[in-house]
């Protein structure tokens, strides 16, 4: 097959999206019997692509218009797959380009739908254009991925016929821990929360949260905070500051993923409370480093810990705080904990993720073919 790529994730700072890219991309591509092709409106700063079955068709747009990003994959990126012939084009993000030809096979992961059960956190103009062609990707694609039964379950309650061309396949770890990596602490122990500062996250009820927590537990534990900066302008410090706990209180902003390995490895306990996950991968980061998790009762989060971690309701800040009282204040939980989360993250992993979605890709192009005749 000649496989086209939407890589834009690929050309900015690794997150969520961009690392589920990179880390199926990195797997598959070394199947030299097919070509590939990773469009970009930017160069792309991820990953080692230098291998005769790749070839990278990336454009040089300004950042500072990020709408251009959007308007470059709606228009510009279908001329290009059609162009180059494509057997089928993978979209690793949620939307299609409304354009492509048809004669071209598409295949789109779905990773949330944000935009409609949870509208509130999301910047209002992305809320709208996913909306729109979030649904529109799933009517249209030849073969949907979804990363968890949660995930399925919802775009299917949006698009009942979506059932019968819906593939399940779990994200895995990423991480590389360090085996020899004593347990220690960063001015003392800590909690930790990883992920981007915006309002999904959840980030008030947590700080509020642990504002309540017992003086002798906050002087053990302090908090740092792990993620680069989102949308929705929440002035973290100034909260930091009402709630009197500036001293206890870390944000470490973006961390390379070496960083970002010890920091998980020499955390006491992960804490996220989101409001709305379709998969959360720093649970199965934490637990693959032993963390104990605290985490929602929500969404796919539970699916994701099974019995491994604590579930809270996020919305309760009370039981936010009461979540961190029991992992913190029972060293045979903890313990136990983090002896289920580590079997727990085992049943995941990045190379069956990549030979279960070049499956999808064959029996994507296998139907197609079959319709046609």
């Amino acid at each position: 097959m000649r496989i086209g790529v939407d890589a834009r994730s690929l050309s900015e700072p690794i997150s969520g999206i961009g690392r589920y890219t990179l880390n199926l991309l990195e797997l598959m591509v070394q199947d030299d019997s097919h070509e590939w092709i990773l469009y970009s409106h930017r160069p792309l700063i991820n990953g080692s692509w230098n291998r005769k079955n790749i070839k990278l068709s990336n454009w040089n747009l300004p950042k500072s218009f990020r709408v251009l990003r959007m308007l470059w994959a709606q228009s510009i990126l279908p001329i290009m797959a059609t162009i180059d012939k494509v057997d089928l084009f993978w979209s690793p993000a949620h939307r299609l380009p409304r354009f492509l030809p048809k004669s071209i096979v598409s295949v789109v992961t779905i990773h949330d739908l944000v935009w409609k059960f949870a509208p509130e956190t999301m910047r209002p103009l992305s809320q709208k254009l996913d909306a729109k062609l979030m649904p529109e990707a799933i009517k249209n694609a030849d073969w949907i991925i979804a990363v968890s039964k949660w995930t399925a379950k919802d775009l299917i309650d949006e698009v009942p016929n979506a059932k019968r061309k819906t593939s399940i396949i779990y994200e895995a770890p990423s991480l590389t821990y360090d085996s020899i990596i004593v347990k220690k602490s960063l001015n003392k122990n800590y909690l930790l929360f990883v992920g981007t500062l915006e309002p999904r996250k959840n980030l008030p009820r947590l700080l509020e949260a642990y504002s309540f927590l017992p003086s002798h537990i906050k002087e053990k534990y302090s908090l740092n905070i792990v993620g680069g900066r989102g949308w929705g302008k929440v002035n973290f410090e100034s909260l930091i500051e009402h709630f009197k706990i500036k001293k206890y209180v870390k944000i470490l902003g973006y961390l390379s993923d070496k960083d970002l390995a010890k920091t998980y490895q020499n955390a006491s306990l992960l804490v996220m409370p989101s409001l709305y996950e379709g998969f959360g991968l720093p649970l199965l980061e934490a637990m693959n480093a032993e963390v104990p998790v605290v985490t929602s009762n929500i969404s796919s989060m539970p699916e994701i810990v099974g019995k491994a971690a604590i579930l809270v309701d996020p919305y309760d800040v009370n039981s936010i705080k009461e979540g961190m009282i029991k992992v913190l204040t029972d060293l045979n939980l903890r313990s136990s904990l983090s002896k289920e989360g580590l079997k727990q993250s085992k049943n995941f992993s990045w190379k069956k993720a990549a030979e279960k979605t070049m499956l999808v890709f064959t029996e994507a192009i296998s139907s197609q073919q079959g319709n046609n005749f």
